[in-house]
């Protein structure tokens, strides 16, 4: 677990905190009971692991938090109140929050958690509830915590199928086995791709509508290997669809990065890309100065906020073919960076004798060595050198190509 160094005194801190465990897509929801209802009426009677699905009635909505998404973000502001509670005690955090119900939701959430965790160490909080700033969502507007406006990145043609078609050839390597397994398990169940991986889904999503995150039954349909195959099949969305892997993956996360920037040093917004500038460009919308700041997004936009920062700059290209470990893919899986309420702090700090400011980035509880910019053993920088290792972002990153002419 990374803790905050001893000696050190901490000036601001940011959290960029991906929303709580939700229901499935619309889209997803539909397709679960369909893969549900089919085996359902398929079969007479199920046995041996299978027997839940005798009596398994599907519940599950679409889009929402669940119950034990709610209890994840209030947990949340608790374990910022708790890290970070000598500049906690006394202060406010700036809340932000991407316009979806679910991110809203969350952050009140997350609201609750801070100020639940500040009156249990005998503080005074006025300011609950506190003010949360929500952005809109939607096409043609400009929003840091969630893309959209880069119409050749949003384009199915142009790069939004890379990801898919990079999983498509790596549960080639797995899945029909799985397939074959289960088929036989349940011979007239007539399983297909889809509903082999519609199965694998439903461990997660039936495990987080459980309030207490009792492990659903389905997780128990398949073997370790075959969960390490699925994670990396997931790991591989992110990469290929919002990561490095895909060629304007990173640049969705720029706008961001330039906020970051603008908090760490102080000085106005600079950004072309998905900035909203009417907001960042009033101290009652985007205040600089402030100690704490909270920002409650998506784990696609996360994740290109990770790229855009450099973060995982070590990963090489992510094979389609076979596994590779978190450790050798640099750090990077899925799993690791965007859980359901996953977080990333971002650490301004002055230490006893270094005359300069410090950075450092915490994901997950495991400290990410800043790239490019001579991080030393805690994983910090020098203020100077992160804003000169940013240069991407700062450049824009490749906001040109968001606008190809047709």
């Amino acid at each position: 677990m990374a803790v905050v160094p001893r000696r050190i005194c901490l000036s601001e801190e940011f959290v960029l905190q991906l929303h709580g465990a939700r229901d499935p897509t619309a889209t997803k929801t539909r397709s679960y009971y369909n893969t549900v209802q089919k085996l359902q009426i398929a079969v007479g009677e199920f046995r041996g692991k299978y027997a839940f699905l005798n009596w398994f009635k599907y519940t599950l909505g679409a889009d929402q938090l669940t119950a034990f998404g709610e209890q994840q973000m209030i947990n949340s502001g608790i374990v910022f109140y708790n890290r970070y509670k000598a500049l906690a005690k006394q202060r406010t955090p700036f809340i932000r929050a991407s316009g979806q119900d679910r991110v809203v939701e969350s952050a009140r959430n997350f609201s609750q958690g801070f100020h639940q965790a500040k009156t249990a160490d005998r503080t005074p909080d006025e300011n609950y509830p506190y003010s949360i700033l929500v952005i809109h969502e939607g096409e043609g507007y400009n929003n840091t915590l969630d893309h959209g406006l880069c119409t050749e990145f949003e384009d199915p043609v142009a790069y939004s199928s890379i990801s898919s078609e990079v999983q498509q050839t790596f549960l080639a390597t797995f899945l029909p086995s799985v397939i074959d397994r289960l088929n036989r398990d349940i011979p007239s169940a007539n399983l297909t791709a889809l509903d082999i991986v519609n199965l694998f889904d439903l461990c997660p999503f039936t495990t987080v509508a459980s309030l207490s995150g009792a492990v659903s039954p389905f997780c128990f349909l398949f073997s370790l290997d075959e969960w390490k195959h699925y994670n990396y099949y997931q790991s591989l969305g992110k990469y290929y669809g919002y990561g490095a892997g895909n060629p304007l993956g990173p640049t969705q996360g720029v706008g961001y990065v330039n906020e970051l920037i603008a908090r760490l040093t102080g000085e106005a917004v600079s950004d072309h890309t998905t900035v909203n500038h009417t907001l960042d460009d009033s101290n009652d919308t985007f205040p600089l100065g402030e100690a704490l700041y909270v920002d409650i997004s998506h784990d696609n936009d996360m994740t290109s906020i990770f790229s855009a920062l450099g973060l995982y700059n070590s990963t090489g290209s992510l094979s389609n073919t076979s596994i590779q470990s978190p450790d050798a893919a640099g750090g990077y899986s899925a799993a690791w960076t965007v859980p359901f309420a996953g977080r990333a702090y971002f650490e301004k700090m002055a230490c006893a004798g270094v005359d300069e400011e410090l950075v450092r980035i915490v994901v997950n509880n495991r400290v990410v060595p800043i790239q490019r910019c001579g991080a030393d053993g805690l994983g910090r920088c020098t203020l100077a050198k992160f804003v000169q290792s940013m240069d991407f972002a700062i450049a824009g990153g490749r906001w040109d190509m968001c606008f190809a002419p047709k």
